[in-house]
């Protein structure tokens, strides 16, 4: 198990349950309340993941006036910010900008889009920042599933300049990173689960092992196996 830092922290980006609010792209190609379901179980699997290292979380919610619906559905054991800004970027920035000013030496934040992230992700990030000055980890389809800064080497002005829900995230990031002469690390290639054809690679990828993501693949095997027993 890694050793808990009251120094590090992890944002975790989660949205209200909510159909027709989470996991769009998901919701035009298989049914709302199916989304829904599975959404919630990827929040709680992430979350076992993150428990299970002992980091510092906080929840980064959204909307603003959900908070106590949050604390009831995810629990008050949580460090809890509201996700303030007009975009995606601005957002991020100012949960950063929120975390370091609790005394956070190095922050990461991830998404509720994969939930079979391996705990060795979360471990080595905070790893490598102990020598680079940012870590990122790309996902197959163009993005990043996780972005991370140690409090001396944070660079609020990247977020507003990246175009977001586009192919070109990772790429324009790192270009960022470059250009501000951030000292940045890779992590493993990793695939967010979007559409229905990540689905049904994520489902895949993880039916001999469903403990690392139980609570999604209880729900996925039951879809799939009556949906089609190819699977």
């Amino acid at each position: 198990m890694q050793k808990k830092s009251k120094k590090d922290g992890i944002l975790f980006f989660v949205k209200y349950p909510k159909i027709g609010y989470v996991k769009s792209r998901l919701s035009s190609q298989i049914d709302k309340k199916f989304v829904l379901s599975l959404y919630k179980s990827f929040v709680e699997d992430i979350l076992k993941i993150l428990k299970e290292l002992e980091y510092d979380i906080l929840i980064c919610y959204h909307p603003r006036e959900k908070k106590e619906n949050f604390k009831r559905w995810i629990g008050k054991e949580y460090q809890y910010l509201p996700q303030d800004g007009k975009d995606l970027g601005e957002r991020m920035k100012n949960c950063f900008i929120e975390g370091f000013n609790k005394g956070f030496e190095k922050l990461i934040v991830i998404g509720s889009d994969s939930p079979d992230l391996p705990n060795i992700i979360f471990m080595d990030a905070f790893h490598n920042l102990e020598k680079y000055e940012s870590v990122i980890g790309p996902c197959k389809d163009g993005g990043f599933y996780l972005l991370g800064f140690t409090n001396k080497s944070f660079s609020s002005t990247i977020f507003s300049r990246i175009p977001w829900s586009t192919k070109d995230v990772f790429k324009k990031t790192t270009d960022l990173l470059k250009n501000e002469c951030v000292k940045y690390f890779i992590l493993p290639e990793w695939q967010d689960v979007d559409t229905f054809d990540d689905l049904k690679e994520f489902y895949l990828r993880n039916k001999k092992e469903p403990s690392k993501t139980s609570h999604t693949m209880m729900i996925l095997r039951k879809f799939f196996q009556t949906k089609n027993n190819m699977f």
